[in-house]
Order: structure tokens, then C-alpha cells, then sequence
């Protein structure tokens, strides 16, 4: 009788109880103006829940150092799960370690903001669990630049699909690099770009289609310093480059661009309906960006200087060419 009462409470309350779900994990279940928390007991006490209603708002202890890896779980991380439906609802979450984002039949609209807000600076996977379709929707708020909002670095993966809706801004930002795996991904509208992100984009497989956008269907931009080429891997990589090596790629219907990239555009895989033409690559950041490591920069007195100067003239000797290089 108690643990009902416990979980009629949760249900209405917006509280997390600690039922039986996996260890590490976080359940959310959304249903109407209502949404059910779950936290499993061993990482309870690393989870602050502050819902109300539908709008879920979770803060993860920046005391958390990792829990018990699982099978399913190798890097020890909390896995929150979303699934149910609501018009009125919201997804939001603090924290400073990786985490996984897992969604399981999930049609979520926040008519005030984004439909999930990720304040979290590490790498943050957002999963569509295979055979399942997830949409997210927003309502206008210009405090924030998409309906899927993400602080760090996201990779989309999994094998089912996430079609989303942006009414504000971007369908999708992330603040910095953004992968695809496997996914099938849908932006079906936005008011800016399909999808914005910083220091990277890279497609390795799946599916991904953006349509209905009023500026371009992919922007990258570099963050600030220091600026990078590519790297190997992509570790530490800010390059603002877009790279797709595979999958499925079709951007359709937009006001600006099919891709657009402070860095270089590198269609090596895949396929796509649109060619270079559609694109727009900021020709002098991208040729900083590669020229790096594979030139000798110099100062207007004729000293060596370790990079491009921020602001003047730099003397650039590459290839057997010099040529002067402007900073404003």
C-alpha cells in the first residue's frame, strides 16, 4: 500500500520514486499534463528532481563520478529514458558528466521552449531506440536557439527514428559538434537552420532529411579558440568543417544553403540531392583552418610568429607561394 501511494504521489507530483528499473538509469514516462520519474537506487542520490506537472527538469551532482558499468553501459553513466506523450511538456537537464539520452516512443511539445534542453558540456549520445518513432516540437521563445537545445557535444545514434519541429529557431543546436549514427533523423520545419552546430558535423550512416526551413539546412560554425584543422579522430577538432562519409543526406526546401560551413565541406560518402553548388564553405577561415601546421607564418618585421596574428597583417610562406593574409 505504501509504494502505491508512493508512485499515485510520483505520478501526480512529478517526483521520482526509486522503483525497480536498471541500475543507472532514469525513467521518464510522459502522459498528458503528467510525467512519471523513476530513479534507480543506486544513483539516487546523485539526481535532483525539480518537475512540475509534465515539465521535467533533472540536475545531475556534479559530485558523480561514475557508477558500476553494465553490458549495455560501458562508460558507467546515467541513462535517462524517455518515452509517453505530451502537448504540454518539457525535458530539461543539468549536469557535467557524459550521459546517454534514450528514446523509447517519445512525442513531446513545449509550447514555451525547447522540447529537450541539455545543459550539459560533455559528450551527451541522444539514442532512438530501434523500431520506435520520436518527435519533438516547440513554441516560440527566442532564449533559446532550438527545439533539441544541447550545451555539449551530441551524437545522435540508434536505429529508429527522431523527426523534430522547430517553431522558435533551429530544429536542432548543439553548442558543439554533432554526429550521426545509424539514425534516422527528420526535420520536417524550422524557423532558422535544420540543424546548427559548433566545431563539427559528421554524417557516418543512416538517414537524415530536412525540410520546410527558412535559412540553411545545416550550418557548422567554429567555436572560439583555438581554432584547428581536422584531427585525427576529431578529438579536439574545431574546424567548423562538415564532413558526411555515408548515409543518406536530402535537404530540401530551404531559404539559404543546403550546408553551410565556416571550415571545409567534405562529401566523401553517402549520397545526397544536392551538389556543391547548394554549398557555402567561408573560404578564407577554412584556408586558416587547413593552411595550420603545414606553413610558415611571419611577422610584417620578419620574425617567425606561431599563427595567424588576430588582428593585422600576417606573411604567409606555404607551397613555395607567399602571400599576405589580412586579420580585421
Amino acid at each position: 500500500m505504501k509504494k502505491y501511494l508512493l508512485s499515485l504521489f510520483a505520478i501526480f507530483a512529478g517526483i521520482g520514486t526509486m522503483q525497480a528499473v536498471s541500475n543507472n538509469t532514469v525513467e521518464i514516462k510522459y502522459n498528458g499534463n503528467t510525467a512519471t520519474v523513476t530513479i534507480a537506487s543506486n544513483i539516487a542520490s546523485y539526481i535532483t528532481n525539480n518537475s512540475s506537472g509534465s515539465h521535467v527538469s533533472l540536475v545531475q551532482s556534479a559530485s558523480f563520478a561514475g557508477v558500476n558499468p553494465t553490458t549495455s553501459n560501458s562508460d558507467g553513466e546515467i541513462i535517462y529514458v524517455l518515452s509517453g506523450t505530451s502537448a504540454n511538456g518539457e525535458f530539461y537537464l543539468e549536469g557535467s558528466f557524459k550521459c546517454t539520452v534514450e528514446l523509447n516512443g517519445l512525442t513531446l511539445t513545449n509550447p514555451s521552449g525547447p522540447a529537450i534542453n541539455i545543459q550539459n558540456g560533455k559528450r551527451v549520445e541522444v539514442s532512438a531506440k530501434s523500431g520506435t518513432t520520436n518527435t519533438l516540437t516547440d513554441g516560440a521563445n527566442d532564449a533559446y536557439n532550438g527545439c533539441f537545445h544541447c550545451k555539449g557535444h551530441t551524437k545522435f545514434k540508434g536505429k529508429g527514428t527522431l523527426n523534430v519541429v522547430g517553431n522558435s529557431k533551429h530544429a536542432i543546436y548543439s553548442k558543439e559538434y554533432v554526429e550521426v549514427k545509424n539514425l534516422s533523423l527528420n526535420v520536417t520545419a524550422a524557423k532558422k537552420d535544420g540543424i546548427h552546430c559548433k566545431e563539427y558535423f559528421l554524417m557516418e550512416s543512416g538517414t537524415v532529411k530536412i525540410a520546410g526551413v527558412q535559412d540553411d539546412g545545416i550550418q557548422v560554425e567554429q567555436s572560439s579558440d583555438p581554432v584547428t584543422g581536422k584531427t585525427a579522430d576529431h578529438e579536439d577538432e574545431n574546424s567548423g568543417n562538415f564532413y558526411q562519409e555515408g548515409g543518406t543526406l536530402t535537404i530540401s526546401g530551404y531559404a539559404g544553403k543546403a550546408v553551410k560551413a565556416d571550415g571545409t565541406i567534405t562529401l566523401s560518402g553517402g549520397s545526397r540531392n544536392f551538389t556543391t553548388a547548394n554549398t557555402e564553405e567561408n573560404a578564407e577561415v577554412g584556408s586558416i583552418a587547413a593552411e595550420r601546421g603545414a606553413q610558415t607564418v611571419y611577422h610584417l618585421n620578419g620574425y617567425k610568429a606561431n599563427g595567424l596574428v588576430r588582428s593585422g597583417i600576417s606573411i604567409v610562406r606555404q607551397a613555395g607561394k607567399t602571400i599576405k593574409k589580412i586579420a580585421k
